[in-house]
This record gives C-alpha cells, structure tokens and sequence, in this order.
C-alpha cells in the first residue's frame, strides 16, 4: 500500500446564466439610435431577469439609459425644429 493522498476531486462550475434576449436588444436598439422601443423592452427584460434569473440584467439598463437620453435628444430636437420652423414661414423664406 502507499501513502499517496487521494486524488483531489474537482467540484464542477456552475453554468453560467443565460443573457435575457430582451436585454441584449434594449442594448443594440438603444445604440441604433432608438428611443421608446429600448426603454419598453429594457423594463420588460428587467423583469424577466429578476423573476427568471436570467442574466443580462447591464444589458437591460443600458439600453434603458440610451432609450430615455434618446427621448430627451428627440425632444429637444422638436423644441428647437419647431421655432426654426414657425419663424422661417413667417419670414417668408423657404
């Protein structure tokens, strides 16, 4: 017999969480430019992350902050297109 120690048994990984789809299109929509799709789909994957326990959950709220600065970026696109406007068709220039 040998006093050689008993090999050392490896404990295995656990699998990594799968990335919520939602999340990752909130991502992509929201860097495309995209306003209240990535913010819909950003609250909708959120949930499903935490009652799933899915991952993706950075996916999800970046793509929320890019869809709500998009909105913002929109509105103050129209606040600003709408006095050119009404002040170049009362001036009469086209």
């Amino acid at each position: 017999m040998s006093d050689a120690p008993a090999p050392a048994v490896q404990q295995p990984y656990a699998p990594a969480p799968r990335t919520n789809g939602l999340a990752i299109a909130s991502f992509v929509l929201g860097i495309l430019g995209f306003a209240i799709i990535p913010v819909i789909l950003g609250h909708i994957s959120l949930s499903q992350i935490n009652s799933r326990g899915e991952g993706g959950k950075v996916f999800a709220i970046i793509g929320l902050v890019l869809g709500y600065l998009g909105i913002v970026g929109w509105i103050l696109f129209a606040l600003i297109l709408v006095p050119v406007l009404i002040v170049g068709s009362a001036s009469g220039v086209s």
